[in-house]
């Protein structure tokens, strides 16, 4: 029988300002990347996120990023690698106490938005990351074949392969700028197929029709996406039905 863990990144909101239902998204989730303060995630809403992923039995992963909270962590970036360093550092750290206030623990590292994006395709700034995570015996969440795959290998790092349910790839494997048509998939039967078939077949299609090979460990629904309820539910729906295993990676 074939397991994935399902992640989904919550704890976004910040200040009087809510981001998604995460209430419900930790009914669904076996994994949450939680908000570090840098993109969005303010302290209390770090604390809540961690004390509801307790209560709910879902694992935490640090969600570091680039600081930009006006551009929500996805206007990518040229940062100094002992600043970026410095950064990514803070953020987790700051996570793995709250974490550990609420009776919890941070068992990996997923970069956000733009910093997710770069890493995927810039060695040197993926080693960044995989030193701070090897530096805190943590494994990384990311794109399977990606340079942060590779940093993550070279420092022996544990590395977690993902897809994305909800989102678009293109030909070489990364995902499509969001901007492009068929970057975001809201459709929550089409987000359930399209996640059977990374399961199952271990393929995805690409926004110009090329199948590409993924085989994930864990898939990702975003909490921000236009109905992430309804769409993790769907998804939820579809794995447990064809007898898929949704259990944490960590």
């Amino acid at each position: 029988m074939a397991t994935v863990d399902l992640n989904s990144d919550l704890g976004e909101s910040f200040g009087a300002w809510t981001m998604g239902d995460d209430d419900a998204m930790f009914t669904l989730v076996t994994s949450a990347n939680l908000a570090c303060g840098f993109h969005a995630g303010d302290p209390a809403t770090m604390l809540a996120s961690c004390r509801a992923a307790a209560e709910h039995g879902v694992e935490i992963g640090a969600h570091p990023a680039y600081r930009d909270l006006a551009g929500f962590g996805r206007r990518d970036m040229e940062v100094p690698a002992d600043q970026l360093h410095a950064d990514v550092l803070y953020q987790v750290s700051a996570l793995v106490g709250i974490a550990a206030h609420a009776g919890t623990v941070v068992r990996y590292i997923k970069p956000h938005g733009a910093l997710y994006n770069r890493v995927a395709v810039d060695l040197e700034v993926a080693e960044v990351v995989a030193d701070v995570a090897n530096g805190l015996g943590l494994p990384v969440l990311g794109l399977p074949g990606s340079a942060i795959e590779t940093a993550c290998r070279q420092a022996g790092v544990a590395y977690v392969r993902e897809a994305f349910a909800d989102r678009g790839y293109l030909a070489d494997g990364t995902l499509a700028p969001r901007g492009l048509a068929g970057a975001l998939i809201t459709d929550p039967l089409a987000v359930a197929e399209r996640a059977l078939r990374m399961v199952i077949e271990r393929v995805v299609e690409a926004v110009d029709g090329t199948e590409i090979a993924v085989g994930p460990d864990s898939l990702c629904v975003h909490g921000d996406t236009p109905g992430a309820v309804a769409i993790a539910r769907a998804v939820r729906a579809a794995l447990d039905g064809a007898g898929v295993e949704v259990a944490a990676f960590a």
